[in-house]
């Protein structure tokens, strides 16, 4: 009886020791480099982002947050890597709305279930997103695009970042709208779309507006049209698509940080805590504002998982309509 009630008492002791040591690597949280992979390239808008949040948030925490760009595949690979990682808060991802609430209607299977799979965290950024074309082809608007593309029918190539991407979408739906015909080519992320078409591979590209602003401003690139609802404060002389005469056609991206489903709920409690003074402060809201993006602090998890669904339901009428419903 006595040895029973030893191994009893040797039994709860170890399992309370096993609390306290989860306990402390709980209030410890993070006490080694976080890696924050980017579904992007680097040098693409998202990629600035994500530096400009994990420079923050070492500071912060006096932890490294170490950049990994892992792009392809319409951020398929970036997102699988997250999602078989260990749930303890050290491995987290930057993705966009395409990866996010498009990536499930367009692909007739992942790898992963987006919802169920990872734990989100917070929305990061608001992209207003435009189209950008090579100085060369000599068009000033939108309108003079489109009529160039029905004297030119399939000839004038636009690139997006991958197929099925947001970017691939926005080309889609002004060619319906328009009534144009254009030839997609697609991308592994906004850097190499850019570069072909600033050395003039490429005719246009459909695009986020951050990691542009300064190739526009250089004049490597001529931004002719926003898809906002109104126009961007980075650029209020570049019109809206809206505006040029195509009402229906409205795009707005947005990105946002998540974990792998099953991070322990203070974890993610800190890391949005975090996340939202980084964002919320001057030096990062600037240079959020200085790529064109919005700098969006305080978004809960709750609140985030709620935009990832919605944004999903929503896309996945605009791309039934645009015929791209499971082609991948």
């Amino acid at each position: 009886m006595q040895r029973h009630t030893r191994l009893a008492t040797l039994t709860c002791a170890a399992a309370l020791g096993a609390i306290g040591v989860a306990a402390q690597a709980l209030d410890d949280y993070p006490s080694r480099p976080v890696r924050l992979i980017v579904t992007q390239a680097a040098g693409s808008g998202m990629d600035i982002q994500a530096r400009v949040l994990a420079q923050k948030m070492t500071e912060l925490w006096g932890q490294q947050w170490v950049v990994d760009n892992r792009p392809g595949a319409n951020g398929i690979i970036g997102m699988d890597t997250v999602a078989k990682s260990k749930p303890d808060g050290y491995t987290l991802v930057y993705a966009s709305a395409s990866v996010l609430a498009m990536n499930p209607f367009i692909y007739k299977s992942l790898p992963y279930n987006t919802l169920r799979d990872f734990a989100p965290i917070t929305q990061t950024g608001a992209n207003p997103m435009g189209v950008v074309v090579n100085p060369a082809l000599g068009v000033s608007s939108l309108n003079d695009l489109v009529t160039l593309a029905k004297a030119r029918p399939g000839q004038l190539n636009f690139g997006s970042f991958g197929i099925g991407n947001q970017t691939h979408l926005m080309g889609e739906l002004l060619s319906s709208a328009a009534g144009i015909k254009m030839t997609h080519v697609p991308y592994k992320g906004q850097t190499p779309a850019l570069t072909d078409l600033m050395a003039g591979q490429i005719e246009m590209a459909f695009t986020t507006l951050a990691g542009v602003t300064d190739l526009v401003e250089a004049g490597k690139l001529k931004l002719i049209a926003t898809f906002g609802e109104e126009r961007d404060d980075a650029f209020p002389n570049v019109p809206t698509v809206r505006e040029s005469g195509y009402p229906s056609v409205i795009m707005v991206g947005w990105s946002g940080l998540l974990a792998p489903a099953g991070v322990p709920s203070q974890i993610l409690d800190r890391l949005q805590g975090g996340t939202a003074q980084s964002l919320g402060s001057p030096e990062v809201k600037n240079a959020f504002s200085r790529q064109g993006a919005r700098a969006i602090s305080g978004s809960s998890p709750e609140a985030f998982g709620r935009l990832i669904q919605s944004e999903g339901q929503k896309f996945s009428v605009v791309i039934k309509n645009a015929g791209l419903e499971g082609t991948q």
